[in-house]
């Protein structure tokens, strides 16, 4: 009998991708990252997504108050190596410390294209037909 694949997360990656968020969160929040760069930029880090084998973990993140994300992602990717090594305290439960990959988190910029469409005036106008329409019957 085989299992069927789901590309959905398993539970253990959900949990594991949570914990690692966390963790990276504590790094970088205590500033031991030695690089001008991410010391002066405030780095929210939005979801942490797991592998299946849990030995890669992508990071998304989204610098704050900077026009600029590529260059942050760069630098965070230069130090990947020293965040994953600074992980270990917090995740001494892991067989394998996962290798750490930094994204850029785009989800802020799909929500401000879609709260625009919802307020333009085409999908306005659209919403007040529906409401004159149910208050007709």
């Amino acid at each position: 009998m085989s299992k069927a694949t789901s590309s959905a997360p398993s539970q253990r990656m959900l949990r594991v991708g949570e914990q690692v968020r966390a963790a990276i969160t504590q790094v970088l929040q205590r500033g031991e990252v030695r690089d001008d760069l991410i010391e002066k930029t405030v780095i929210s880090v939005s979801e942490v997504r797991m592998s299946p084998d849990l030995k890669i973990a992508t990071a998304y993140v989204t610098p704050l108050g900077v026009s600029d994300h590529a260059k942050v992602i760069e630098a965070l990717n230069r130090h990947a190596k020293f965040i994953r090594g600074r992980l270990g305290g917090q995740l001494r439960q892991m067989k394998y410390m996962p290798e750490v990959r930094f994204r850029d988190d785009t989800s802020f910029d799909n929500y401000k294209k879609i709260d625009a469409l919802l307020r333009s005036p085409e999908v306005q106008r659209d919403l007040e037909a529906d409401a004159s329409d149910d208050t007709d019957q």
